[in-house]
Protein backbone atom coordinates (compact mmCIF):
# COMPACT_ATOMS: atom_id res chain seq x y z
CA UNK A 1 0.00 0.00 0.00
CA UNK A 2 1.28 3.62 -1.09
CA UNK A 3 2.68 5.45 2.16
CA UNK A 4 0.15 8.31 1.84
CA UNK A 5 -2.85 5.75 2.30
CA UNK A 6 -0.73 4.36 5.38
CA UNK A 7 -0.36 7.60 6.80
CA UNK A 8 -4.39 8.44 5.85
CA UNK A 9 -5.81 5.25 7.51
CA UNK A 10 -3.46 6.02 10.29
CA UNK A 11 -4.79 9.46 11.05
CA UNK A 12 -8.47 8.34 10.85
CA UNK A 13 -7.68 5.39 13.27
CA UNK A 14 -5.59 7.83 16.23
CA UNK A 15 -8.59 10.58 15.25
CA UNK A 16 -11.57 7.95 15.93
CA UNK A 17 -10.10 5.18 18.09
CA UNK A 18 -9.78 1.98 16.85
CA UNK A 19 -12.99 0.63 17.45
CA UNK A 20 -14.79 3.75 16.47
CA UNK A 21 -12.70 3.56 12.76
CA UNK A 22 -13.73 -0.49 12.69
CA UNK A 23 -17.34 0.48 13.50
CA UNK A 24 -18.35 4.33 11.85
CA UNK A 25 -16.39 2.95 8.49
CA UNK A 26 -17.92 -0.09 6.85
CA UNK A 27 -21.58 0.60 4.94
CA UNK A 28 -21.84 4.05 5.46
CA UNK A 29 -25.05 5.56 5.22
CA UNK A 30 -26.07 7.35 1.76
CA UNK A 31 -29.14 9.11 2.98
CA UNK A 32 -29.28 12.60 1.97
CA UNK A 33 -31.98 15.17 2.91
CA UNK A 34 -34.54 15.47 0.09
CA UNK A 35 -34.57 18.91 -1.51
CA UNK A 36 -37.88 20.25 -0.70
CA UNK A 37 -40.45 23.10 -0.80
CA UNK A 38 -41.74 25.07 2.54
CA UNK A 39 -44.99 24.47 4.06
CA UNK A 40 -47.68 26.04 6.79
CA UNK A 41 -49.39 23.77 8.67
CA UNK A 42 -52.45 26.01 9.68
CA UNK A 43 -55.74 25.83 11.87
CA UNK A 44 -54.66 22.39 13.57
CA UNK A 45 -54.83 20.95 16.45
CA UNK A 46 -50.81 19.94 17.22
CA UNK A 47 -49.73 17.33 19.88
CA UNK A 48 -46.35 18.07 19.90
CA UNK A 49 -45.68 14.90 22.21
CA UNK A 50 -43.60 16.93 24.60
CA UNK A 51 -46.01 19.37 25.72
CA UNK A 52 -49.97 20.25 25.77
CA UNK A 53 -51.79 20.13 22.75
CA UNK A 54 -52.14 23.62 20.54
CA UNK A 55 -55.87 24.14 19.14
CA UNK A 56 -55.86 26.41 15.99
CA UNK A 57 -52.31 25.76 15.65
CA UNK A 58 -49.71 26.45 13.03
CA UNK A 59 -46.89 23.96 12.22
CA UNK A 60 -44.13 25.91 9.66
CA UNK A 61 -41.16 23.46 7.80
CA UNK A 62 -38.73 24.78 6.10
CA UNK A 63 -35.61 23.12 4.71
CA UNK A 64 -36.73 20.07 6.24
CA UNK A 65 -36.91 21.46 9.48
CA UNK A 66 -39.37 22.32 12.10
CA UNK A 67 -39.04 25.68 11.63
CA UNK A 68 -41.92 27.07 13.78
CA UNK A 69 -45.07 25.77 15.94
CA UNK A 70 -47.45 27.21 18.22
CA UNK A 71 -50.48 29.63 17.79
CA UNK A 72 -50.66 33.54 16.07
CA UNK A 73 -48.07 32.47 13.79
CA UNK A 74 -47.32 34.76 10.86
CA UNK A 75 -46.72 32.58 7.53
CA UNK A 76 -44.00 33.54 5.21
CA UNK A 77 -45.22 34.34 1.94
CA UNK A 78 -43.09 31.36 0.43
CA UNK A 79 -44.60 28.84 2.38
CA UNK A 80 -47.21 26.95 0.79
CA UNK A 81 -50.43 26.78 2.89
CA UNK A 82 -52.05 23.27 3.92
CA UNK A 83 -55.13 23.74 5.59
CA UNK A 84 -55.46 21.72 9.00
CA UNK A 85 -58.72 22.98 10.32
CA UNK A 86 -60.52 20.08 11.40
CA UNK A 87 -57.15 17.90 11.70
CA UNK A 88 -54.34 16.98 13.79
CA UNK A 89 -50.88 16.95 13.94
CA UNK A 90 -48.39 14.54 15.26
CA UNK A 91 -44.70 13.68 15.23
CA UNK A 92 -44.13 11.34 12.75
CA UNK A 93 -44.58 7.66 14.50
CA UNK A 94 -41.22 5.55 15.49
CA UNK A 95 -40.97 1.74 15.53
CA UNK A 96 -38.35 0.33 18.27
CA UNK A 97 -39.15 -3.08 16.79
CA UNK A 98 -39.50 -4.18 13.44
CA UNK A 99 -37.89 -6.56 11.39
CA UNK A 100 -39.79 -5.00 7.95
CA UNK A 101 -37.32 -5.38 5.09
CA UNK A 102 -35.21 -7.97 6.94
CA UNK A 103 -37.80 -10.37 7.08
CA UNK A 104 -39.69 -9.17 3.95
CA UNK A 105 -43.59 -9.26 3.31
CA UNK A 106 -45.93 -11.43 4.96
CA UNK A 107 -47.08 -14.43 3.02
CA UNK A 108 -43.40 -14.76 1.28
CA UNK A 109 -41.88 -17.91 3.47
CA UNK A 110 -38.89 -17.70 1.68
CA UNK A 111 -37.96 -14.36 2.26
CA UNK A 112 -38.27 -14.68 6.06
CA UNK A 113 -34.74 -14.39 5.97
CA UNK A 114 -34.67 -12.55 9.46
CA UNK A 115 -33.01 -15.14 11.55
CA UNK A 116 -29.52 -16.58 11.31
CA UNK A 117 -30.34 -19.97 12.43
CA UNK A 118 -26.96 -21.59 12.33
CA UNK A 119 -25.54 -20.99 15.85
CA UNK A 120 -26.66 -19.85 19.46
CA UNK A 121 -24.94 -16.79 19.27
CA UNK A 122 -24.71 -15.29 15.73
CA UNK A 123 -23.39 -11.69 16.68
CA UNK A 124 -21.51 -11.52 13.78
CA UNK A 125 -24.13 -10.81 11.76
CA UNK A 126 -25.55 -6.81 11.00
CA UNK A 127 -29.32 -7.24 9.89
CA UNK A 128 -28.85 -4.30 7.15
CA UNK A 129 -27.35 -6.80 5.24
CA UNK A 130 -30.58 -7.98 4.60
CA UNK A 131 -33.11 -5.41 4.47
CA UNK A 132 -34.78 -5.54 1.29
CA UNK A 133 -35.92 -1.84 0.33
CA UNK A 134 -38.24 -2.80 -1.92
CA UNK A 135 -40.47 -4.46 0.80
CA UNK A 136 -44.01 -3.09 -0.01
CA UNK A 137 -44.77 -2.93 4.30
CA UNK A 138 -42.59 0.25 4.26
CA UNK A 139 -45.11 1.55 2.17
CA UNK A 140 -47.84 0.20 3.86
CA UNK A 141 -46.23 1.30 7.09
CA UNK A 142 -45.52 5.02 5.98
CA UNK A 143 -49.77 5.14 4.81
CA UNK A 144 -49.66 4.57 8.74
CA UNK A 145 -47.55 7.07 9.56
CA UNK A 146 -44.61 5.16 11.03
CA UNK A 147 -41.45 7.66 9.88
CA UNK A 148 -38.59 5.64 11.46
CA UNK A 149 -37.88 2.33 12.69
CA UNK A 150 -35.36 0.17 14.34
CA UNK A 151 -34.93 -2.92 12.25
CA UNK A 152 -33.96 -6.01 14.33
CA UNK A 153 -32.75 -8.99 13.57
CA UNK A 154 -35.08 -12.32 14.55
CA UNK A 155 -34.86 -13.89 18.01
CA UNK A 156 -33.68 -17.46 17.04
CA UNK A 157 -30.27 -17.10 18.76
CA UNK A 158 -29.07 -15.99 21.85
CA UNK A 159 -27.81 -13.33 20.03
CA UNK A 160 -28.87 -12.47 16.88
CA UNK A 161 -26.94 -9.69 15.16
CA UNK A 162 -26.47 -5.65 14.93
CA UNK A 163 -29.65 -4.02 14.60
CA UNK A 164 -29.83 -0.53 12.04
CA UNK A 165 -32.34 2.45 12.25
CA UNK A 166 -34.16 3.42 9.13
CA UNK A 167 -35.61 6.33 7.55
CA UNK A 168 -38.84 5.39 6.23
CA UNK A 169 -38.30 6.56 2.64
CA UNK A 170 -38.74 5.00 -0.49
CA UNK A 171 -35.02 3.48 -1.94
CA UNK A 172 -32.92 1.22 -4.14
CA UNK A 173 -30.26 0.09 -1.16
CA UNK A 174 -30.38 0.06 2.39
CA UNK A 175 -27.94 2.93 2.72
CA UNK A 176 -29.92 5.19 1.36
CA UNK A 177 -32.65 4.46 4.17
CA UNK A 178 -29.83 4.30 6.68
CA UNK A 179 -30.39 6.94 9.29
CA UNK A 180 -27.23 8.58 9.56
CA UNK A 181 -24.92 9.02 12.50
CA UNK A 182 -26.80 6.72 15.23
CA UNK A 183 -25.82 4.02 17.19
CA UNK A 184 -25.67 0.14 16.43
CA UNK A 185 -28.01 -2.11 18.68
CA UNK A 186 -27.19 -5.64 19.49
CA UNK A 187 -30.67 -8.40 19.26
CA UNK A 188 -30.27 -10.94 22.31
CA UNK A 189 -33.05 -13.48 23.16
CA UNK A 190 -34.02 -15.25 26.38
CA UNK A 191 -36.29 -17.98 27.11
CA UNK A 192 -38.64 -20.18 24.87
CA UNK A 193 -36.66 -18.95 20.86
CA UNK A 194 -33.18 -19.96 21.69
CA UNK A 195 -34.57 -23.42 22.98
CA UNK A 196 -36.47 -23.83 20.14
CA UNK A 197 -34.97 -22.68 17.44
CA UNK A 198 -31.23 -22.93 17.82
CA UNK A 199 -29.36 -25.09 15.37
CA UNK A 200 -30.48 -28.80 15.76
CA UNK A 201 -28.05 -30.93 17.26
CA UNK A 202 -26.25 -27.77 19.15
CA UNK A 203 -27.26 -26.25 22.97
CA UNK A 204 -29.26 -24.97 24.45
CA UNK A 205 -31.94 -26.84 25.04
CA UNK A 206 -32.84 -25.22 28.33
CA UNK A 207 -33.12 -22.12 30.06
CA UNK A 208 -30.13 -22.60 32.43
CA UNK A 209 -28.45 -23.58 28.79
CA UNK A 210 -29.12 -20.00 27.50
CA UNK A 211 -27.33 -18.23 30.79
CA UNK A 212 -24.44 -20.32 30.44
CA UNK A 213 -24.35 -19.38 26.78
CA UNK A 214 -25.12 -15.84 27.24
CA UNK A 215 -22.10 -15.51 29.76
CA UNK A 216 -19.10 -17.60 28.11
CA UNK A 217 -19.85 -15.29 25.20
CA UNK A 218 -19.15 -12.37 27.71
CA UNK A 219 -15.96 -13.37 28.92
CA UNK A 220 -14.79 -14.18 25.99
CA UNK A 221 -15.87 -10.47 24.59
CA UNK A 222 -13.56 -9.35 28.35
CA UNK A 223 -10.78 -11.22 27.06
CA UNK A 224 -11.05 -9.73 23.45
CA UNK A 225 -11.42 -5.90 24.69
CA UNK A 226 -8.99 -6.62 27.16
CA UNK A 227 -6.03 -7.73 24.52
CA UNK A 228 -7.56 -4.35 22.36
CA UNK A 229 -7.16 -2.42 25.47
CA UNK A 230 -3.45 -3.32 26.25
CA UNK A 231 -2.49 -3.08 22.61
CA UNK A 232 -1.65 -6.81 22.06
CA UNK A 233 -1.92 -8.55 19.03
CA UNK A 234 -5.42 -9.62 18.20
CA UNK A 235 -7.13 -10.16 14.90
CA UNK A 236 -10.59 -8.94 14.00
CA UNK A 237 -13.60 -10.87 15.26
CA UNK A 238 -16.59 -9.57 14.08
CA UNK A 239 -18.60 -11.71 16.82
CA UNK A 240 -16.33 -10.52 19.48
CA UNK A 241 -16.49 -6.88 18.01
CA UNK A 242 -20.13 -6.81 18.74
CA UNK A 243 -20.11 -8.08 21.96
CA UNK A 244 -17.11 -6.36 23.06
CA UNK A 245 -18.69 -3.17 21.53
CA UNK A 246 -21.79 -3.87 24.37
CA UNK A 247 -19.08 -3.95 27.39
CA UNK A 248 -17.46 -0.56 26.21
CA UNK A 249 -20.32 0.90 26.55
CA UNK A 250 -20.55 1.61 22.38
CA UNK A 251 -23.76 -0.52 20.89
CA UNK A 252 -27.22 -0.87 22.94
CA UNK A 253 -28.81 -3.89 23.71
CA UNK A 254 -32.13 -4.81 23.16
CA UNK A 255 -32.88 -8.07 24.74
CA UNK A 256 -36.45 -10.07 23.73
CA UNK A 257 -37.68 -11.48 27.06
CA UNK A 258 -41.11 -12.10 27.78
CA UNK A 259 -41.45 -13.31 31.72
CA UNK A 260 -39.81 -11.31 34.52
CA UNK A 261 -38.11 -13.99 36.07
CA UNK A 262 -36.04 -14.06 33.13
CA UNK A 263 -35.81 -10.59 32.79
CA UNK A 264 -34.36 -9.88 36.69
CA UNK A 265 -31.48 -13.05 36.08
CA UNK A 266 -30.45 -10.74 31.93
CA UNK A 267 -30.51 -7.48 35.04
CA UNK A 268 -28.09 -9.88 36.87
CA UNK A 269 -26.15 -10.56 33.88
CA UNK A 270 -25.80 -6.93 32.90
CA UNK A 271 -24.40 -6.25 36.53
CA UNK A 272 -21.94 -9.50 36.59
CA UNK A 273 -20.38 -8.42 32.96
CA UNK A 274 -21.28 -4.38 33.54
CA UNK A 275 -22.92 -3.35 30.27
CA UNK A 276 -26.03 -1.68 30.56
CA UNK A 277 -29.05 -3.42 28.97
CA UNK A 278 -31.34 -0.62 26.89
CA UNK A 279 -34.73 -2.00 26.51
CA UNK A 280 -36.47 -5.23 26.95
CA UNK A 281 -38.67 -5.92 24.51
CA UNK A 282 -42.47 -7.96 24.23
CA UNK A 283 -41.88 -7.76 28.05
CA UNK A 284 -44.95 -8.79 28.69
CA UNK A 285 -44.88 -9.76 32.74
CA UNK A 286 -42.69 -6.41 33.02
CA UNK A 287 -45.56 -5.03 35.25
CA UNK A 288 -44.29 -7.66 37.69
CA UNK A 289 -41.15 -6.10 38.09
CA UNK A 290 -42.11 -2.52 37.09
CA UNK A 291 -39.94 -0.81 40.25
CA UNK A 292 -36.90 -2.59 39.37
CA UNK A 293 -36.73 -1.45 35.36
CA UNK A 294 -37.50 1.91 36.84
CA UNK A 295 -34.29 1.34 39.29
CA UNK A 296 -32.51 -0.11 36.57
CA UNK A 297 -33.56 2.74 33.82
CA UNK A 298 -34.62 0.23 31.61
CA UNK A 299 -36.92 0.35 29.04
CA UNK A 300 -39.76 -1.85 27.87
CA UNK A 301 -40.83 -1.93 24.40
CA UNK A 302 -44.68 -4.13 24.64
CA UNK A 303 -47.97 -4.41 22.87
CA UNK A 304 -50.78 -3.05 23.98
CA UNK A 305 -52.55 -6.42 24.47
CA UNK A 306 -51.13 -9.11 22.62
CA UNK A 307 -51.24 -12.44 24.53
CA UNK A 308 -51.45 -16.07 24.31
CA UNK A 309 -49.65 -17.02 20.83
CA UNK A 310 -46.55 -19.24 23.39
CA UNK A 311 -46.83 -20.62 26.66
CA UNK A 312 -44.37 -17.13 27.89
CA UNK A 313 -47.15 -14.75 26.76
CA UNK A 314 -49.72 -16.25 28.43
CA UNK A 315 -49.20 -13.95 31.85
CA UNK A 316 -50.21 -10.83 29.79
CA UNK A 317 -52.57 -8.26 30.66
CA UNK A 318 -53.22 -5.31 28.89
CA UNK A 319 -52.87 -2.92 31.51
CA UNK A 320 -49.16 -3.41 31.02
CA UNK A 321 -47.98 -0.51 29.63
CA UNK A 322 -49.82 1.94 31.54
CA UNK A 323 -48.32 -0.23 35.11
CA UNK A 324 -45.17 0.55 33.69
CA UNK A 325 -45.69 4.05 33.12
CA UNK A 326 -47.12 4.64 36.41
CA UNK A 327 -43.60 3.29 38.01
CA UNK A 328 -41.97 5.37 35.74
CA UNK A 329 -40.17 3.24 33.21
CA UNK A 330 -39.71 4.57 29.61
CA UNK A 331 -42.22 2.61 27.84
CA UNK A 332 -42.91 2.15 23.96
CA UNK A 333 -45.42 0.64 21.94
CA UNK A 334 -43.86 -1.47 19.32
CA UNK A 335 -45.27 -3.85 15.96
CA UNK A 336 -42.63 -6.51 15.47
CA UNK A 337 -45.28 -7.14 12.80
CA UNK A 338 -45.97 -5.45 8.83
CA UNK A 339 -49.38 -5.88 10.30
CA UNK A 340 -49.57 -3.89 13.52
CA UNK A 341 -47.23 -1.29 12.39
CA UNK A 342 -49.88 0.18 10.17
CA UNK A 343 -51.72 0.99 13.00
CA UNK A 344 -49.47 1.82 16.06
CA UNK A 345 -51.42 5.20 16.90
CA UNK A 346 -54.68 2.77 17.45
CA UNK A 347 -52.44 0.35 19.71
CA UNK A 348 -51.16 3.06 22.26
CA UNK A 349 -55.08 4.34 21.91
CA UNK A 350 -55.65 1.03 22.99
CA UNK A 351 -53.17 0.71 26.14
CA UNK A 352 -54.22 4.58 27.24
CA UNK A 353 -58.09 3.38 27.43
CA UNK A 354 -57.01 0.27 29.86
CA UNK A 355 -55.32 2.95 32.03
CA UNK A 356 -58.51 4.69 32.06
CA UNK A 357 -60.09 1.56 33.17
CA UNK A 358 -57.97 1.24 36.20
CA UNK A 359 -59.58 5.27 37.01
CA UNK A 360 -55.95 5.86 36.73
CA UNK A 361 -55.52 7.76 33.51
CA UNK A 362 -52.63 7.76 31.05
CA UNK A 363 -52.80 11.69 29.26
CA UNK A 364 -52.64 12.03 25.57
CA UNK A 365 -49.39 13.63 25.70
CA UNK A 366 -47.91 9.91 27.89
CA UNK A 367 -49.64 7.57 25.23
CA UNK A 368 -48.54 9.84 22.22
CA UNK A 369 -44.84 9.73 23.95
CA UNK A 370 -45.04 5.46 23.72
CA UNK A 371 -44.82 5.94 19.59
CA UNK A 372 -42.40 9.20 19.60
CA UNK A 373 -40.14 10.70 22.02
CA UNK A 374 -40.18 7.60 24.04
CA UNK A 375 -38.36 5.27 21.68
CA UNK A 376 -36.56 8.25 19.96
CA UNK A 377 -35.22 8.61 23.17
CA UNK A 378 -34.15 4.57 23.54
CA UNK A 379 -32.73 4.78 19.81
CA UNK A 380 -30.02 8.10 21.02
CA UNK A 381 -32.35 10.39 18.51
CA UNK A 382 -34.49 12.24 20.57
CA UNK A 383 -32.27 15.70 19.99
CA UNK A 384 -33.44 15.08 16.21
CA UNK A 385 -37.01 13.36 15.97
CA UNK A 386 -39.71 12.42 18.57
CA UNK A 387 -41.49 15.80 19.08
CA UNK A 388 -42.44 19.07 17.22
CA UNK A 389 -39.99 21.32 18.34
CA UNK A 390 -38.19 23.77 16.83
CA UNK A 391 -34.80 22.52 14.92
CA UNK A 392 -35.89 19.11 15.01
CA UNK A 393 -36.07 17.15 11.63
CA UNK A 394 -39.56 17.76 9.72
CA UNK A 395 -40.97 14.04 10.16
CA UNK A 396 -44.40 14.98 10.85
CA UNK A 397 -48.05 13.19 10.28
CA UNK A 398 -51.71 15.23 9.52
CA UNK A 399 -53.99 13.21 10.46
CA UNK A 400 -57.69 13.32 8.98
CA UNK A 401 -59.14 12.16 12.33
CA UNK A 402 -57.86 12.43 16.52
CA UNK A 403 -54.92 10.21 15.32
CA UNK A 404 -56.40 8.43 19.06
CA UNK A 405 -59.36 7.35 17.04
CA UNK A 406 -59.97 4.09 15.05
CA UNK A 407 -61.15 6.35 12.22
CA UNK A 408 -57.98 8.25 11.97
CA UNK A 409 -55.85 8.02 8.61
CA UNK A 410 -52.44 9.76 7.89
CA UNK A 411 -53.44 12.01 5.22
CA UNK A 412 -50.15 13.25 4.73
CA UNK A 413 -46.82 12.40 6.11
CA UNK A 414 -43.51 14.35 5.83
CA UNK A 415 -40.08 12.87 6.17
CA UNK A 416 -37.32 15.80 6.57
CA UNK A 417 -40.00 18.02 5.10
CA UNK A 418 -40.73 15.74 2.00
CA UNK A 419 -44.40 14.55 1.38
CA UNK A 420 -44.19 10.67 1.33
CA UNK A 421 -47.38 9.90 1.10
CA UNK A 422 -50.45 12.30 0.34
CA UNK A 423 -54.11 10.32 -0.09
CA UNK A 424 -54.99 13.60 -1.73
CA UNK A 425 -52.84 12.70 -4.60
CA UNK A 426 -53.07 10.17 -7.40
CA UNK A 427 -51.30 6.94 -6.46
CA UNK A 428 -51.00 3.54 -5.92
CA UNK A 429 -51.98 1.66 -2.90
CA UNK A 430 -50.47 -1.95 -3.70
CA UNK A 431 -47.54 -3.55 -4.83
CA UNK A 432 -46.67 -6.24 -7.84
CA UNK A 433 -44.89 -7.61 -5.02
CA UNK A 434 -48.20 -8.38 -2.72
CA UNK A 435 -50.27 -9.89 -5.52
CA UNK A 436 -51.55 -13.27 -4.63
CA UNK A 437 -50.28 -13.49 -1.06
CA UNK A 438 -51.95 -13.10 2.17
CA UNK A 439 -51.83 -10.29 4.54
CA UNK A 440 -51.92 -12.31 7.60
CA UNK A 441 -48.81 -13.53 9.84
CA UNK A 442 -48.63 -16.51 11.81
CA UNK A 443 -46.39 -16.06 14.36
CA UNK A 444 -44.06 -12.70 16.41
CA UNK A 445 -40.85 -13.10 16.65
Amino acid sequence: MPTFKLMTLALLVASCGYANAAKQLPYPSTYTAPETQNYAIVGATIMPANGPEITNGVVLLKDGKIYAVGQDIKVPKNFEVIDGQGKWVTPGIIDIHSHLGAFSSPGIPSMRNGNEKTDKNTAEVWVEHSVWPQDPAFQRAREGGVTTMLVLPGSANLFGGRSVVIKNVPAATAQEMKFPDTRYGVKMACGENPITYAAKGHDPYTRMGNMAGFRKAFIDAQEYLAKKKNGSPVKEDLELETLSGVLAGDIDVHIHCYRADEMAQMVDLSHEFNFKINSFHHATQAYKIANLLAKEKIAVATWSDRWGFKMEAYDAVPMNAAALEWAGVNVSIHSDSSVLIQRLNVEAAKAMAQAKRANQPISREQALRWITLNPAEKMGLADRIGSIVKGKNADVVLWDHDPFSIYAKAEKVFIDGKVVVDRNSPHTFSSDFLLGQPVSESHYE
